[in-house]
Order: C-alpha cells, then sequence, then structure tokens
C-alpha cells in the first residue's frame, strides 16, 4: 500500500518529508519521492529503490516550505523513476501524488487526453492532465479538481500543488486513507499518522469524497458541492499500541487492510537482487530430500496448511499431509522414512504445536517453523525458520498473518520445484503483485461487504459455508472466522458433503455462504447451492471474475486459479467482521479466546 505525507508552514520541508516517508516504510514499496515548491517553482526529486536512495539525490540547497512526498508500491507501469510518484501535469504546473487504483483510467485517457503526451503508465497522470485540462478550459483550480473527482471510478488519495499558489495543498479521498494533521503555523497531510507524529498529534479524519484546501494557518473540508465541513480533531496517542492502530475502530480491520502491503513486503523479503524468488539453499534441501511433508498446526494455521498442501503437491510434485497439532502428539501416524515437518504459527508460541515439534526432535526428523516472530519458541527449537513478514497482528482473530502464511507456503512450493527442474507455468512474484492489487480492490469494497453481511446474518444464529476443492479449504476459514468473533454458529463443508448428512440441518432462512473460484467443480458448486435453495436456505454466492453468474452476490477479480484463496478469504473476513459488529461482539477480543495459544 503506497504512502503519502505532506507539508506546509514555515520550517523547510525536505526533511520532515523524508523521515514520514521513512515511518511508511513497513508498508512496502519499490520507489519514492518528494516535490517542494519555492520563489524559484516546483522541484521534484523520485527515485526507484529506497528511501537512501531518495535522500542521496535530494538537493539540499533547495529551500521550501511547501511539499508532498509519496511512496508507491508498482500497480499501473513497472517499478522506475519514472512511474515513480509525484506525476507533473504536461506543463508543470501541478504536481500530484495518489494512492489507490482509478479503475476507468483508460477510459478517460481516450475521452478527454487523446492529445496529450504522456511520461509515465500510471493511473496517476491521467488524474493531473485532467485537472490541468479543466483549468485550460477556464474552470478555477478547486472547481477543476472537484470535476476531476466526479470522473474517477475506484480509490484514491491525492494531495496536489498548483505552482501557482504558494499557500494551498489540494487533498481528496474516497476509499483510500487520509488524514489531516494540525499544528501552530503549519498542517501536514499523511496517509498514516505514524508518518507525522513527529511533528503532531492532532489529526483531522477525511471522510469519502471530500476536499480538503490545507494552508499553514487553516484546514478548509468541503464536500463536492462546495458546502463547509466543520469537523473536530482528535489527539493520535503516542502509546504504542494506539499507534499501531492509527484511525481504525479495531486492530482486525486495520489488519484486514494490510494485507496487500504484507505480500508486497514478502515478495520484498523473498526476492533476490535478479527479481527471482529464493529461500536458504539448506530450507530447500531438507524440503526436496524429504519423502513427505507433515505440516502441523492449529485453528487458522491449520487452514493454512491445507492450502499450502495444494501448493506443494501441485507445484513441487511432493506429497503432503496436514494435521492438527493437538491430535498429533497424541496419535502419531504411521511415519514416512524421511520425513520434513513443517510447523505453522502466527506467534510462534503454540503449545501443542510445540508438543509436536520436541517428539519429532526427539526422533531426528528435520523441522522447519514458518512464523510472523523471529525468536518465538517455535522459530528457536526448530532447524529452520521462514519468517511471514507480516508485522505485528493485535487482533486474535487472524486475517493477514493467514494470508502471508498461503503466500510464504507459495513461494517454498515454487523454489523447490525450480530446484527440481520442474516446470512452473506461472511467474509466482508476478502472480502476488496481482493479488496484492486485488486484495486491494477487495479491502476498497466494504460497503457492498457490508450490506451482504447484513442481509445474511444478521439475524441468524447459525450458518453453513460451502466449497469444493481449494475451495473448501477456504470456506473452512470463513466459518472459524465468523464463529470466533460474532459467535455465529457457523461450520465449512465440502459442497458435496452436504447430502451425506449436513442438508437434514438446512430449514427456511438458513444462510449457506458458497464459493465458487475453481472452474473444474463450478457447475458443481453451484448445483450444491441449488439443493440447499430448494430446501429454503438463504443463498450468498461469491465467484470469481469469469467464473460469475447473474445470481452471485459478489464477484472478487480474477487471478491464478490456484492463488484465489489468498484472496477470496477477505471477503470472508470482511463478512465475519461486520457480523461482529452489527451484534455489538468485542472484534479484537472476542470472548474466552487467546490470540497465542500457550497452553495444550
Amino acid at each position: 500500500m503506497c504512502g503519502i505525507v505532506g507539508y506546509i508552514g514555515n520550517n523547510d520541508t525536505k526533511e520532515i518529508l523524508l523521515k514520514g516517508l521513512e515511518k511508511l516504510e513497513y508498508r512496502g514499496y519499490d520507489s519514492a519521492g518528494i516535490a517542494v515548491k519555492n520563489e524559484n517553482g516546483v522541484h521534484v526529486f523520485k527515485e526507484k529503490g529506497r528511501i537512501a536512495d531518495l535522500r542521496a539525490i535530494v538537493d539540499e540547497d533547495v529551500m521550501a516550505n511547501i511539499g508532498i512526498g509519496h511512496t508507491r508500491w508498482a500497480t499501473h507501469g513497472v517499478p522506475s523513476k519514472i512511474n515513480s510518484h509525484p506525476h507533473q501535469s504536461a506543463s508543470g504546473r501541478f504536481t500530484l501524488v495518489h494512492n489507490g487504483v482509478i479503475e476507468n483510467y483508460d477510459l478517460l485517457k481516450r475521452e478527454y487526453l487523446a492529445d496529450v503526451n504522456f511520461v509515465s503508465e500510471t493511473d496517476t497522470e491521467v488524474i493531473v492532465q485532467m485537472i490541468e485540462l479543466f483549468v485550460n478550459e477556464g474552470m478555477e483550480v478547486v472547481e477543476a479538481f472537484k470535476k476531476t473527482l466526479t470522473l474517477l471510478h475506484g480509490s484514491y488519495a491525492l494531495a496536489l500543488l498548483d505552482e501557482q499558489n504558494n499557500e494551498t495543498i489540494l487533498v481528496a479521498k474516497n476509499k483510500s486513507p487520509l488524514l489531516v494533521g494540525l499544528g501552530d503555523d503549519f498542517n501536514v497531510v499523511a496517509s498514516d499518522a505514524m508518518a507525522m507524529l513527529q511533528v503532531t498529534n492532532q489529526y483531522v479524519e477525511l471522510m469519502d469524497k471530500e476536499i480538503v484546501l490545507v494552508t499553514k494557518n487553516e484546514v478548509t473540508i468541503q464536500n463536492l458541492k462546495g458546502e463547509t465541513i466543520q469537523r473536530s480533531p482528535y489527539t493520535a496517542e503516542l502509546d504504542a499500541s494506539d499507534i499501531e492502530k492509527g484511525t481504525y475502530p479495531h486492530y482486525m480491520l486495520k489488519e484486514i487492510d494490510e494485507q496487500p502491503a504484507v505480500i508486497r513486503k514478502i515478495i520484498q523479503a523473498y526476492q533476490n537482487d535478479q527479481g527471482d524468488l529464493t529461500i536458504d539453499h539448506e530450507i530447500i534441501n531438507a524440503l526436496n530430500d524429504s519423502d513427505r511433508v507433515y505440516i502441523v498446526a492449529a485453528g487458522t494455521s491449520y487452514h493454512a496448511g491445507l492450502v499450502g498442501k495444494q501448493f506443494i503437491e501441485t507445484i513441487a510434485h511432493i506429497p503432503v499431509e496436514v494435521h492438527i497439532a493437538s491430535e498429533f502428539v497424541y496419535n502419531t501416524p504411521l511415519l514416512t522414512k524421511k520425513p520434513l515437518f513443517i510447523f505453522i504459527s502466527q506467534s510462534g508460541e503454540t503449545a501443542d504445536s510445540r508438543a509436536v515439534l520436541v517428539k519429532v526432535k526427539e526422533m531426528g526428523y528435520p523441522t522447519l517453523t514458518i512464523t510472523n516472530v523471529p525468536g518465538s519458541t517455535l522459530s528457536r527449537e526448530a532447524d529452520f525458520t521462514l519468517l511471514l513478514h507480516a508485522g505485528p497482528e493485535i487482533a486474535v482473530a487472524s486475517s493477514k498473518a493467514y494470508t502471508a502464511q498461503l503466500a510464504v507456503l507459495a513461494i517454498l512450493a515454487e523454489v523447490s520445484a525450480k530446484k527440481q527442474n520442474i516446470a512452473v507455468d506461472f511467474d509466482l512474484a508476478h502472480e502476488l503483485g496481482i493479488i496484492a492489487n486485488a486484495m486491494d480492490v477487495l479491502c476498497d469494497s466494504k460497503e457492498i461487504i457490508e450490506q451482504i453481511s447484513r442481509e445474511f446474518l444478521s439475524v441468524t444464529r447459525n450458518a453453513f459455508f460451502i466449497g469444493r476443492g481449494v475451495d473448501y479449504y477456504v470456506v473452512l476459514e470463513g466459518a472459524l472466522k465468523l464463529k470466533e468473533i460474532s459467535y455465529i454458529q457457523a461450520e465449512g463443508f465440502a459442497g458435496g458433503e452436504l447430502k451425506h448428512g449436513t442438508i437434514a440441518l438446512i430449514e427456511e432462512g438458513t444462510p449457506v455462504i458458497a464459493l465458487a473460484t475453481q472452474e473444474s467443480v463450478n457447475l458443481s458448486i453451484r448445483g450444491n447451492v441449488k439443493e440447499v435453495a430448494a430446501r429454503g436456505a438463504n443463498t450468498c454466492i461469491i465467484s470469481m471474475n469469469g467464473l460469475n453468474m447473474d445470481e452471485d452476490s459478489f464477484v472478487i477479480p480474477e487471478v491464478h486459479e490456484l492463488l484465489t484463496p489468498l484472496i477470496s478469504v477477505i471477503p470472508m473476513q470482511l463478512i465475519a467482521y461486520y457480523a461482529a459488529l452489527h451484534r455489538d461482539c468485542d472484534v479484537d477480543k472476542p470472548r474466552n479466546l487467546a490470540k497465542s495459544v500457550t497452553v495444550e
């Protein structure tokens, strides 16, 4: 997820912007830039790579009191200096930074900007060129800004500099987060309060489709009709845990929204200088030398293991078994001669998994832990560790750790396959980038998913989730999320198993949520939906674009079919979140549950 900072005041803005961007590095990014304005005009500095690379090219002699900055993860156009932000209009008068995705940018480009010579491949440049177009047609800048916003379809957080205006940063948002921070004789703009805590802890939250005129002494919020809106600031407390939550009402919602950034960070962490995904060769040798992999996990991590089995067997051609940790230690199956044990745990402290780890180490078998916490017990005691790089996950109901686990398991499978000279028919790093972009789209679809949650789960006491193939593994996680935080009795089933007993529980109004992302079983799962609908069920189909039909309630973006679990789970997470919210449940701390299960 990209990051935005801005400053207007009396101090030199360069260092403030650079430090703000450094605070946003955790999001994952491939380039960064700043633009500052003084009496000599707008000075733009941008570079592919890290903030340190940007620092190296910023001219220290350029003094300015107004500026904007950005960290970018490539969506439209490859990572490059040209595609990095800020972007400028054809004349150079307007300079813009943008978070989000403009879905109709190509249409706008053809309809309004056919005569413009574009410098970059980005959707962002379309925005800034359209603003200049409308100004050239005679509009005032604010009106041109507003008109452009009315034509945009998608998500955006924007900060705009006008070379002919030394006093104002124009700001707007829709679906992407953006804040204005208040100071004495200065004001700031930030996509995350953490970025500008260096200068202020007073912030005004912006709502969708508002525009803001930010000067050093005043912040004016308007709607698109030009009506002024009054809103009191809030204090961003300096307590570390509250800083991590930022302006989100719950950690869980924040962590759901962080998933695109996590996937991008994972790509960076496991990519070498040549752009290839890589894992320590000792881990790959241990995997490829094994005759069977035993994945041991619990709860959400167990569900990730089921999907991981599909990845490893399909991509790396190594047989995999997945076991519930609490059962394995007391009911150990007959093992093969050369097993590798993989322990999946968000916290790395899961007691049931550790009991298995101790047992198999005594038996002399190699062990690998996949965890979010370096230095945790499972990490320290296993032979090898792969880190999730998901950042702290505070909410009890796991979200970003789950998708991080899937991404790391997919990378493990691909690197293993390539070491074995097994052909892989897709570029996983590229596909994970597509996944991250699709996650952005899903995280911007909260209003639709909230309505689905309200329609299907507002009064029910129980619900069923069904899927086939890898979708079955995902609906298990969807059911777990719902029961964890909303206390609705929810169960996940393989679609074909309904008629073997469970269909007896279907009665008038019973919610049944079906997942349909796999072409080979698309018609089969839809047949199962008709079976329960005929018995009075209230059915909701979540499908993938390309397999969708008119009766579907929600359609997720198309991604590589094998990797659909990384995005199909997000609607499940959000459905559970809103179901809990509507029932006034404690979303982050559901009853009777703990984040780290440290007892057997």
